[in-house]
Parts: structure tokens; C-alpha cells; sequence
């Protein structure tokens, strides 16, 4: 119970120290041993299963990684609708090989029970896992993942007006809400192509010597263009399927989460700081401290065959 609640939040390291009069060194070698033999998301959905499997309902399904250091993606599989969190795991890369070997696992979980949709930052990688384990779900292109990206290329104190000009358009897709304003936004992106595309395709030489000869001299107005102009209808699927979101905050915001806490216990190494978020999410399906008995019992069976 002292781990769950100092994993949960409930009590820091300091109010451990005291409770039992431990030393640092002690409270390391007790809690040590769970980061060590952390519990797999299989394991914990065998323990105390998610709702999503229990009571079956109409879900969108999303994703998304956070970098340990450069060592490795800690990835999150998670019902969006009812924002509880499916699957985890620790993986060297953002792959297709890493997320398929998670889709695969999480759809034989779930059963007949797969999402109804999704909503993803829209990576090749994640869409062809969806499409491979999912099926072919509507699949909603985040709009702020997509706004953000926009407005990091496109500085606001730009001296050029084309700059300028497309990162108010690109502004425009976080406030679409009826199924008339992409034509409206489409619309906006073929003006600006009409005054300014020239600047798309602009070169600047190089000087004698170098071994690339040129470039493009708008390097990042080209890449906003790409990225606003390429896969268009993904955009805009949460028009016409009500159930899906049109950005993947929930999930953003379980990161920032996960972040919080990590740094509220620094200096573990990566190995640990895994382990430590797998050990968070499962905490997360506990309801009543027969759910903590629960996770206990298993993890004690399991930990006494190692």
C-alpha cells in the first residue's frame, strides 16, 4: 500500500521517510524491488480488466509516445472517449514494428470489442498500425499536433507576408466546427497559393565549391505547405463522425502528466523510469483497496517464480 500511494502521489518520498523511519537506502532497497519486476500491461489487464473490455461501447482509440532520454518511446494505447488508459509499453523506437507488436497485442485483448475510430498525430507508422490491427476505422489527423508543427515553421515575427499569411491560415483549422469551413479554409489555402506560390519555389544558388549546388531559399514556408496541403481529409473527419475528437489533447495531457511525476522522483535511470510509469498506469485502474490486494497477490506470485 506505501508503493501505490507514493506512486499514485498521495505521499512523497520524505512523508515515507518519516512514516516508518526508514533511511534512504532502505526505502530504495523496498521499493527498488517493484521498479525491478515492474507489471506488464497484459498483466494488469489480466489482474483488473479496463472498462472498455467489461462494459463494450462505441470508443475511438488513440496513441501517442514519450521519449525516455534516447533510449527508448514509452507508448500509451488509450481509449479516448472514456479516457482510460488500454496499453502500454516501453519500446527502442517509434516504428511500425513497435506499434504493430503493440496493436497486435491490444487487439487480441479487446476481442470483437476494436474501436470505432481513431485520432493520432497522423505518423506513417501509426497509421499503418491502426489500419493493420483496427481495420479500416475513420482516423482523425490531429489538429493540434498539426497547428503547433504549422506555427514552429512559420515564426509569428516573420518579415515576409507569405509567412505570415499561412500561419493565420494555418491558425484557421483549430477553429473549424461545421461542415462548411474546410471549403472555407481550402479555399483561404488556394488565395494564398495564387499570391504568393512563387515564394514556394524560389532557389538560391550556392557559391563555387560547395558540394550542394542549392536549395530552397523558404525552406520552412515550403514545409507548411506540405504539411497543410498533403493528406487534407483526414482533417476533417471529425465532422461527419461526431464520436471521434479532432485533436489528441487527452492524450497530450497524460504526458504531461506522466512528465510531472517523473520529475517529482529524478535520478532514476531510464530501465526505472519505465517501470515507474508502467506501475502509474496500472495504479490507475485501482477503485477499492481490494483492487491493490488484488495486483499484490499477483504480483508476489509472479515475483517468487523469478
Amino acid at each position: 500500500m506505501d508503493f501505490f500511494r507514493f506512486v499514485r502521489g498521495r505521499v512523497n518520498r520524505i512523508e515515507v521517510l518519516s512514516t516508518h523511519d526508514w533511511s534512504r537506502p532502505t526505502l530504495s532497497v523496498r521499493f527498488g524491488t517493484f521498479l525491478d519486476y515492474p507489471m506488464s500491461a497484459s498483466a494488469a489487464w489480466e489482474v483488473l480488466s479496463p472498462e472498455t473490455a467489461t462494459h463494450p461501447a462505441p470508443w475511438v482509440y488513440g496513441c501517442d509516445g514519450k521519449w525516455l532520454g534516447r533510449l527508448g518511446v514509452f507508448f500509451i494505447h488509450r481509449n479516448v472517449t472514456t479516457k482510460e488508459n488500454l496499453f502500454w509499453s516501453f519500446m527502442p523506437s517509434e516504428s511500425y514494428e513497435a506499434l504493430s507488436r503493440d496493436g497486435k497485442i491490444l487487439a487480441d485483448l479487446l476481442g470483437t470489442n476494436l474501436p470505432s475510430g481513431a485520432v493520432s498525430d497522423w505518423k506513417g507508422a501509426i497509421v499503418q498500425a491502426v489500419f493493420s490491427h483496427f481495420g479500416p476505422v475513420p482516423h482523425q489527423r490531429c489538429l493540434a499536433h498539426v497547428d503547433r508543427a504549422a506555427k514552429r515553421l512559420l515564426p509569428l515575427h516573420s518579415p515576409f507576408a507569405a509567412t505570415q499569411a499561412l500561419r493565420r491560415i494555418a491558425s484557421m483549422l483549430m477553429v473549424v466546427e461545421t461542415p462548411t469551413d474546410p471549403k472555407v479554409w481550402k479555399t483561404s489555402l488556394a488565395r494564398w497559393e495564387k499570391q504568393y506560390g512563387r515564394m514556394l519555389k524560389e532557389k538560391t544558388h550556392a557559391p563555387t565549391g560547395m558540394t550542394r549546388h542549392w536549395w530552397y531559399t523558404h525552406g520552412n514556408l515550403r514545409r507548411a505547405w506540405r504539411l497543410l496541403t498533403h493528406d487534407q481529409d483526414p482533417l476533417f473527419v471529425f465532422l461527419i463522425n461526431p464520436l471521434i475528437p479532432k485533436t489528441n489533447n487527452a492524450l497530450e495531457g497524460v504526458n504531461s502528466n506522466l512528465k510531472q511525476k517523473l520529475g517529482d522522483h529524478r535520478g532514476m535511470k531510464v530501465a526505472r523510469q519505465a517501470a515507474f510509469l508502467s506501475w502509474y498506469l496500472t495504479f490507475t485502474r485501482v477503485k477499492t483497496r481490494n483492487d491493490v490486494r488484488k495486483l499484490w497477490v499477483w504480483w508476489k506470485t509472479e515475483f517468487s517464480r523469478t
